[in-house]
């Protein structure tokens, strides 16, 4: 199996935010579904230009095309922002995912563990917020059937993991459903045998589709 073809995760939500306060710095995690680096780059902009009066924003990114990972302490301490907010991303095993962790100064220093606790907090939070959801190669199937044999098509599709999508109600019973990759010979040995050789599944294309993990 290709990288290309691996099941990956996501954030579940395009967008979301948590903060919490530390020692009177205000600290709030955001984190978008990304696609590009130039999506990333732009949510970074953003958050600069929309609280620029913030003293901080500590950005981590990653992308599932070319693996590709970049991180900034935006002028906290090297190590204590960018990296740890990018291990928690890399910990919930996200892709696609951009987390900008905005930081308004209290007055009270807290030191270089306390910042990494920090951001990493912040980074957690936001993750929380979004939720995870796991992206699977599925196929997309169509099932023609006789429409004597329509309830026993019916009754084999939950047992291989079928989900129906469409049904059209012509000539024939033709189903369309979902599956995921890799179950077709195995629903089509149980259609086989249910309907006496006489009705099978033909794969029409395969796609990603998401499904909430967290």
């Amino acid at each position: 199996m290709t990288a290309e073809e691996k099941d990956y995760k996501v954030p579940f939500s395009d967008y979301a935010e948590d903060s919490f306060v530390e020692k009177r710095s205000k600290f709030t995690g955001r984190l978008w579904r990304v696609e590009t680096a130039e999506e990333a780059v732009s949510k970074i902009r953003e958050m600069r230009e929309t609280y620029w009066d913030a003293t901080h924003h500590c950005y981590a990114y990653i992308l599932r095309e070319g693996n590709l990972m970049r991180y900034s302490d935006d002028g906290e301490p090297q190590g204590t922002a960018g990296m740890p907010m990018l291990d928690v991303l890399r910990h919930a095993g996200l892709v696609n995912v951009c987390c900008v962790v905005t930081r308004y100064f209290g007055g009270i220093l807290l030191g270089t563990g306390g910042l990494v606790r920090a951001y990493t907090k912040g980074a957690q939070l936001a993750v929380a917020a979004a939720g995870i959801q796991q992206m699977s190669r599925f196929a997309t199937l169509l099932i023609a059937c006789p429409y004597n044999l329509y309830g026993a098509v019916q009754q084999i599709l939950p047992a291989q993991d079928c989900t129906v999508e469409d049904v059209d109600y012509g000539a024939d019973v033709t189903l369309t459903v979902i599956q995921p990759v890799g179950r077709l010979d195995a629903l089509n040995a149980a259609l086989a045998e249910a309907t006496a050789g006489t009705v099978y599944a033909e794969q029409m294309e395969v796609t990603f589709r998401g499904r909430r993990v967290q």
